[in-house]
C-alpha cells in the first residue's frame, strides 16, 4: 500500500464504549484528546483516518464524538458536504446539533435545497423538536431560493412551536422577507420583535437599501440613536450602501465622519463600503484619498476606483489602476470592459477584450461575454459576436438566459435574423427576456407580423410579459404599419396582463398612429394621456410630421419638445428636414442660426462597417481612411451608373440652401452611409454582404441609393440606423419603404 502523504494521527488507547459515553448534555469526558485531534486535521483524508479510527474503537457510536467528526466535515475549510452526508447516514441516532450542523451546511451550499430535505427527514426521524437554533439555517435556505412560500411555512412553524419571540430566529426572518422583496412583512416582523439587538437593525437596514428605499434606511439608521442602539460596521456598511443609490455625497461625507467620531471599527469591508459610495456619489477625488490611506486594499478595492474612473469617462486614469493592480482577475477586467460598453465606447471595449485573450491573466465569464456582446451589437461587428459564441461552446458555457438573450441581440443587431432565431431554438428555457429580445429582434427587421406571432407562442409558453415585451411587440407594431393589432395590444396591457403602459409605450402609440399617416388621431391620443407628455412622447408626433410633410404640426410639437429639453439637437434638424423639404429654405437657414447662437451642434452622421475583423469608420465627406482615393473613386463610378439607370438625387434632404444642382448633388454624394457602401463594394467579396451601422436615421435619397446599388452590383445591403433594420437584395427594401 502506498504511504499516506499527511501526517499520520494516533488515538490513545479507548476502552469499550459504554453507555456512559452516550449522553444528552453534549459533554464527553472520557475522551477530551479527541475533541483536539479533529481540531488539529487540515484535510479531509485526516477526518477519514479519525473516522476509520472512530469506528474500531467505538467512539463513533457516541453523539457528541459523532456530531464533532459530521461539524468538521461539513463546516471546516475542507469539508466535502458528500462525505459528510455520507458519515451522518452511519450514525444510528444522529442528535439534534448533529441534524442542525448538516441542515447549515446544506443552507450555505450551492444547493439550499438540500437543506430542506434533511429537515423534513428530521422531523420524520429525530426523536427532538427542531429548536431555535435549526430554524435560522432553513430561513436562510429559503432566502437563498427566495421560496417565498416555504419561508412562510417555517414561520407558521415557529410561532406555533412558541419560538416566535427568538431574536436569532426574528432577525432571519427580517433577512428572508427582505430577500424576496416584501419589505412590508419584514418591517412587520422586525417591529414585533421585543427585545432587538444591532443586527435586528442591520437586518432591517439592508433589507430597505436592497429593495432600493434609501430614505427608509436613512431614518432607521436615525431611529438607532434615539433606541440608543449604537450603529457597528455592519450597520455603516448598509448605510453607506443606501447613500450611494441615493447619490447624496454630502450626507455620505457625513457618515464617514461619523464612523471616526463614534470610533467605529473600520475593517477593509468597511473602507470598501465608503470607497463605493464615494464612487457611486460621483466624487472620485474622496474616494482617492481614501484609497490611498487604506492600509489594506483586495481586488475589490482596485475595481471600485478603476470604475469609478471609468464612470467619469477617465479612462486613462481608469487604465492606470489597472496597470497598477497588483492581481487582475477577471473582476478587474470586467469592470474595464463594461465601463467602456456601457459609456457608448464599444470599440474600445472590444479592444480590452482582445488584450484579456492574449494576456491568458484571467478567464472571461458570464460578465465578460454578455459586455462584450453587447459591445459587438453597439458596433453591429457580426465577427468578434459569432466568435463568441463559438468560445461559449467551446468552454462549455451553459447557455442561461443572460448570455441567450445576448447572443440574440447581437445576431440580430448585427443583420442575422436567422441566426438570432436559431439561438432562441436551440434553447428549452426561455424566460420573458429571452422572449422579448427575440420579439425585439423581428421588430428591427420589419417582422410585425412574426413578432405578433412569437408574442401568441409566448402566452401558450405560459411566460407572462412585462413592460419590455410590450415596448417590443408595439415597436414591431409600429414598423410594420400594424394599427390595429398595436392598438389592442396597447390596450390590453393593462386589463389583461396587469402591465401599466409607461412613457414608452405612449411613445409607441404616437410613433404607430403618426407613422400610418393618423395625425390628427396621434394628437387627439397625447392630449388624452393620463401622464404628462414626455420629449420622446414630442419627438415621435415631429419625426411622424416630418414623413408626411404637415409643417403646422411639426412646429407645435417641436415648441413643445423644446420646452421640455431646450438642448435637444434632434428636435432642430427634424424640423429642418421639414422645412426643407417643403423648400422653405428661410426658416431652414433660421434654424442652423439659432442652433449656432445656442451652441448646440447636431451629432454627425456616422456610419461604420466590419471587414476582416476591423471596424472602419466614416463621417460625412470623410476623406482620413487609408483608402480614401479609392473609395471615392468608387463613388464615382457608382453615380455614373446609378444615373445611367434614371437615378436622380433627391435634394430635398438637405438641410440647407445650396444654389448650384451639382453642389446639392455632391453633398448628397458624401453621406456616410454611401461612403461606408463605397468601401464595402471593393473591400468585400461578392458573395459577402455589406453591413453597415449608421448612428442617425438613413436619409432618403441614400435608401434609394443602396436599392438600387443592391440591383445593380447585385450585392445583399444591410444597413442598420439608429431605428431599425434595412435589408437591401434585387432592389428591394424589407422596410417596403415604410420606415
Amino acid at each position: 500500500m502506498a504511504a499516506l502523504s499527511f501526517p499520520v494521527i494516533t488515538f490513545p488507547p479507548n476502552p469499550k464504549p459504554s453507555s456512559s459515553t452516550v449522553n444528552k448534555d453534549h459533554r464527553f469526558p472520557n475522551h477530551p484528546v479527541l475533541l483536539s485531534v479533529i481540531d488539529q486535521c487540515t484535510s479531509i483524508q485526516q477526518l477519514m483516518q479519525i473516522h476509520a479510527q472512530m469506528l474500531r474503537t467505538g467512539l463513533f457510536f457516541d453523539p457528541f464524538s459523532a456530531s464533532r467528526l459530521i461539524t468538521a466535515s461539513a463546516l471546516s475549510s475542507f469539508s466535502s458536504l458528500e462525505y459528510a452526508h455520507q458519515v451522518f447516514d452511519q450514525i444510528p441516532q444522529p442528535n439534534l446539533y448533529t441534524w442542525n450542523t448538516l441542515i447549515r451546511a446544506y443552507a450555505s451550499s450551492s444547493d439550499p435545497v438540500r437543506s430542506f430535505h434533511v429537515f423534513l427527514q428530521m422531523l420524520e426521524q429525530c426523536c427532538e423538536s427542531p429548536n431555535k437554533f435549526t430554524y435560522p439555517f432553513v430561513v436562510k435556505a429559503a432566502s437563498e431560493l427566495k421560496a417565498s412560500l416555504v419561508g412562510r411555512g417555517f414561520h407558521g412553524m415557529v410561532i406555533k412551536s412558541s419560538l416566535g419571540s427568538d431574536v436569532f430566529i426574528l432577525n432571519s426572518l427580517i433577512h428572508f422577507y427582505g430577500s424576496c422583496g416584501d419589505l412590508d412583512l419584514a418591517y412587520r416582523v422586525f417591529l414585533n420583535i421585543p427585545k432587538k439587538d444591532v443586527v435586528s437593525w442591520n437586518s432591517m437596514i439592508t433589507a430597505f437599501v436592497q429593495g432600493n428605499c434609501a430614505e427608509e434606511a436613512f431614518d432607521l439608521f436615525r431611529a438607532m440613536e434615539v433606541e440608543n442602539m449604537k450603529p457597528n460596521d455592519v450597520t455603516m456598511v448598509g448605510v453607506l450602501s443606501a447613500c450611494g443609490k441615493k447619490v447624496d455625497i454630502e450626507f455620505g461625507r457625513w457618515l464617514c465622519s461619523y464612523i471616526e467620531r463614534n470610533g467605529i471599527a473600520v475593517n477593509l469591508t468597511l473602507n470598501n463600503a465608503m470607497l463605493d459610495m464615494y464612487v457611486k456619489c460621483g466624487s472620485v477625488e474622496d474616494a482617492k484619498l481614501l484609497f490611498d490611506k487604506m492600509p489594506e486594499k483586495d481586488v475589490v478595492s482596485w475595481t471600485t476606483m478603476l470604475d469609478g474612473y471609468a464612470r467619469l469617462g477617465k479612462y486613462e486614469e481608469a487604465q492606470r489602476v489597472f496597470d497598477a493592480m497588483p492581481n487582475q482577475d477577471i473582476a478587474a477586467w470586467n469592470a474595464l470592459i463594461s465601463s467602456y460598453e456601457q459609456n457608448g465606447k464599444p470599440k474600445e471595449a472590444l479592444a480590452v477584450f482582445h488584450k484579456l485573450q492574449i494576456s491568458k491573466s484571467a478567464k472571461p465569464d458570464e460578465v465578460t461575454l454578455v459586455s462584450t456582446l453587447s459591445a459587438c451589437s453597439q458596433l453591429g461587428a457580426f465577427d468578434p459576436g459569432r466568435w463568441i459564441h463559438v468560445y461559449i461552446k467551446r468552454q462549455g458555457f451553459k447557455l442561461n438566459c443572460h448570455l441567450t438573450t445576448s447572443l440574440i441581440d447581437m445576431y440580430a443587431k448585427c443583420g442575422n435574423l436567422e441566426k438570432a432565431l436559431e439561438v432562441f431554438n436551440s434553447v428549452e428555457r426561455k424566460d420573458v427576456y429571452v422572449w422579448s429580445a427575440m420579439i425585439a429582434g423581428l421588430a428591427m427587421h420589419g417582422r410585425g407580423r412574426a413578432a405578433i406571432d412569437f408574442f401568441s407562442k409566448m402566452q401558450k409558453a405560459k411566460v407572462k410579459p412585462n413592460a419590455v415585451t410590450f415596448t417590443n411587440i408595439l415597436c414591431a407594431c409600429s414598423h410594420s404599419g400594424l394599427v390595429e393589432e398595436g392598438r389592442n395590444l396597447f390596450y390590453q396591457m393593462e386589463q389583461v396582463y396587469g402591465v401599466v403602459p409607461g412613457v414608452k409605450h405612449y411613445s409607441c402609440m404616437v410613433d404607430m398612429l403618426g407613422r400610418s399617416g393618423r395625425l390628427k388621431e396621434a394628437m387627439e391620443f397625447i392630449e388624452k394621456m393620463p401622464i404628462a407628455p414626455t420629449a420622446s412622447v414630442w419627438g415621435a408626433l415631429l419625426g411622424a410630421c416630418r414623413l408626411h410633410g404637415n409643417v403646422e404640426l411639426a412646429e407645435h410639437a417641436c415648441s413643445q419638445l423644446l420646452e421640455l429639453d431646450p438642448r435637444n439637437h434632434g428636435a432642430y434638424v427634424l424640423l429642418s428636414n421639414i422645412y426643407a423639404k417643403s423648400e422653405k429654405w428661410d426658416q431652414v437657414s433660421r434654424l442652423r442660426k439659432l442652433m449656432i447662437d445656442s451652441g448646440i451642434k447636431k451629432e454627425p452622421g456616422c456610419s461604420s462597417i466590419e471587414v476582416n475583423g476591423i471596424v472602419n469608420e466614416f463621417l460625412v465627406g470623410d476623406n482620413s481612411h487609408p483608402l480614401s482615393k479609392d473609395i471615392y473613386t468608387k463613388l464615382d463610378e457608382i453615380v455614373a451608373r446609378l444615373k445611367s439607370i434614371g437615378y436622380v438625387p433627391n435634394k430635398s434632404h438637405l438641410l440647407q440652401l445650396v444654389e448650384e444642382d451639382d453642389m446639392k448633388e455632391q453633398a448628397l454624394n458624401l453621406h456616410s452611409e454611401k461612403l461606408a457602401i463605397a468601401f464595402g463594394l471593393i473591400s468585400t467579396a461578392p458573395s459577402q454582404p455589406i453591413r453597415v451601422v449608421k448612428n442617425l436615421r438613413v436619409c432618403g435619397d441614400c435608401h434609394s441609393v443602396a436599392k438600387l446599388i443592391s440591383k445593380t452590383y447585385d450585392r445583399e445591403i444591410l444597413l442598420r440606423d439608429r431605428y431599425r433594420f434595412h435589408h437591401f437584395k434585387a432592389g428591394h427594401c424589407s422596410c417596403m419603404d415604410y420606415w
